[in-house]
């Protein structure tokens, strides 16, 4: 699994850059959901998000996702390509297939990457 040091993650497995205010979900994410066929960005530049609200709808061949926002703020920018590319969550969770950006995001409350993939683990048994 790869869980990047710098980012921060949610229980619910979204990830979010501190240093970007980038919001995507996890590696163990898209592997648990398997192939994603498709993806919807529920929110827009301008709009102000809580911890919690859905940001994103996702579809894979075996299930479907709600992802939330991990952080709360702004959001500054939305990965309109996405949804013309799914697949890109499976192949570049923590790159091209960034979902949405929030500014004034901040990471109080979420877990390092050990943390995280200590939950992970305890969940994959």
């Amino acid at each position: 699994m790869n869980t990047p040091a710098n980012l921060k993650y949610a229980k619910s497995d979204e990830w979010f850059d501190p240093a970007t205010g980038a919001v995507g979900i996890s590696d163990f994410a898209q592997n648990q959901l398997s192939d994603i066929v498709f993806v919807e960005i529920l929110v827009d530049e301008g709009e102000e998000v809580t911890v919690g609200k859905a940001i994103a709808s996702v579809e894979s061949v075996k299930a479907s996702a709600e992802i939330y926002s991990p952080v709360a703020g702004k959001v500054g920018a939305v990965n309109k390509g996405l949804s013309e590319k799914p697949e890109t969550l499976n192949s570049d969770p923590f790159g091209d297939a960034w979902m949405i950006k929030i500014e004034g995001g901040s990471a109080d409350g979420l877990m390092d990457a050990a943390a995280y993939e200590a939950d992970c683990a305890g969940r994959a048994h």
